[in-house]
């Protein structure tokens, strides 16, 4: 596997391309010998010119052109949507040919991106349909928790009606293997219940009974360690003080709410179970502070830290 990161600029209006290039800007001269650009120069050399900072950027850039580079910053643009979308593309396209390991995203805007007529939900949906994935996994990243969702970016009955004892048995797995690939021997996953108190024998509902408990049994079956349904108002503070490495989360907020509370500016969203690596930062574009010099790369260094833990020898695809 390439050691080489290639982080995606991310939409050219927002943040993305000033925390690309403080990230670049801090490392090592050996750390930055790994790392390529996928965005337009005119665009991070502006970003450059905001943060008041010196770093040679050509030699990490891929560069893709953008009509009228550089945009304004802070702007809902289509060019900067389908921009945002080729440079993923091509990073993606090169991490199946093994010229980069692992792809880092800055934030895109889905709006942008759907006014482009990229019609994705996110960095996820576009991933798994640009590898022609059946299935892609949403895994949230922290020190002390990790959480893995059966659904994301779905309504709430969209995602009930997904928590299939297929697909949550499917996602216990993908955040099995995940974790021996990162160093786990044998994670202790726990199963978050979907309705209050796990249903409380069917009192609340039956979805946990005979959707999610049939999925943990079948995990066991299989030598997986896991555990549940538990139920998800006492599961994540247990995870979060050590009993479990991994959360399966039901659905977005249910997973989302407790990483964000508990590591807001560390989080790293890693997507498992695609044919590529990729992390990313968990925050949005950020147009409001776009192009003042004042955007935190705090979560950018967390995702290439994690990118940099896929690639080395201790965490090759097995």
């Amino acid at each position: 596997m390439s050691n080489i990161i290639g982080i995606t600029m991310g939409d050219p209006c927002g943040v993305g391309p000033e925390i690309s290039v403080r990230a670049l800007a801090g490392m090592t001269p050996q750390e930055r010998a790994t790392i390529r650009i996928y965005g337009n120069l005119k665009t991070l050399e502006a970003a450059r010119e905001a943060l008041d900072i010196t770093v040679d950027l050509a030699p990490h850039v891929v560069d893709l052109p953008i009509e009228g580079a550089p945009l304004a910053w802070g702007q809902l643009s289509p060019v900067a949507g389908d921009a945002a979308f080729r440079f993923i593309e091509k990073a993606v396209r090169d991490a199946e040919a093994g010229t980069i390991g692992c792809i880092v995203t800055a934030p895109i805007n889905k709006e942008a991106l759907n006014l482009a007529g990229h019609h994705y939900d996110g960095h996820t949906g576009m991933l798994r349909s640009l590898t022609g994935s059946k299935a892609a996994y949403m895994l949230l990243a922290s020190e002390r928790l990790k959480v893995i969702h059966v659904s994301t970016h779905v309504s709430l009955q969209e995602a009930i009606r997904r928590s299939t004892t297929q697909r949550v048995l499917a996602t216990i797995r993908a955040g099995d293997a995940h974790l021996k690939r990162t160093g786990y021997a044998a994670p202790r996953i726990a199963v978050a219940g979907i309705n209050p108190h796990c249903g409380e024998n069917g009192l609340f509902g039956t979805e946990d009974d005979e959707q999610i408990a049939p999925a943990v049994q079948a995990a066991r079956a299989e030598g997986i360690d896991a555990y549940g349904p538990i139920s998800a108002d006492t599961l994540f503070y247990r995870a979060y003080a050590g009993a479990f490495d991994l959360v399966v989360a039901q659905y977005h907020d249910q997973g989302h709410i407790p990483v964000k509370l508990v590591a807001f500016d560390t989080a790293v969203n890693v997507s498992v179970d695609l044919p590529i690596d990729r992390t990313s930062v968990d925050h949005g574009t950020a147009f409001d502070i776009a192009g003042k010099g004042i955007a935190d790369h705090g979560n950018m260094n967390s995702a290439i830290a994690y990118a940099r833990k896929l690639v080395s020898g201790a965490a090759k695809r097995g």
